[in-house]
């Protein structure tokens, strides 16, 4: 299995509305896009603490597969994105990780 976390911060003036807004997007539309460009799950969590902090962690049955999104699918998903919530406009900071999943409840024997 493969991770893959986007990590956005919220820091214009209206953090607390602008990630309101993300956060429904997110549920209503752009999970299912990115699970059915590949993806097998996706968890959303809202971190403790300052600045006002989300991640969307995406698992991909393998590498390979997260690639094929990453070609395929990404580009068209991300702009979508961008164009609805600018990030110079309203103080968003992402950040993007990638990863193999090593252990998991799922997966240990």
């Amino acid at each position: 299995m493969f991770a893959y976390s986007v990590i956005c911060q919220f820091t214009g003036t209206d953090a607390e509305g602008t990630a309101q807004r993300w956060l429904e997007w997110l549920i209503d539309q752009h999970l299912a896009d990115v699970l059915a460009a590949g993806a097998a799950s996706a968890d959303v969590v809202r971190w403790d603490g300052e600045p006002l902090t989300l991640e969307v962690r995406y698992t991909f049955a393998s590498r390979a597969a997260f690639n094929q999104y990453e070609q395929e699918h990404a580009p068209r998903l991300r702009a979508e994105g961008i164009a609805k919530f600018p990030p110079s406009e309203l103080g968003l900071i992402y950040r993007r990780q990638t990863g193999d999943i090593v252990a998991s409840p799922h997966t240990a024997k």
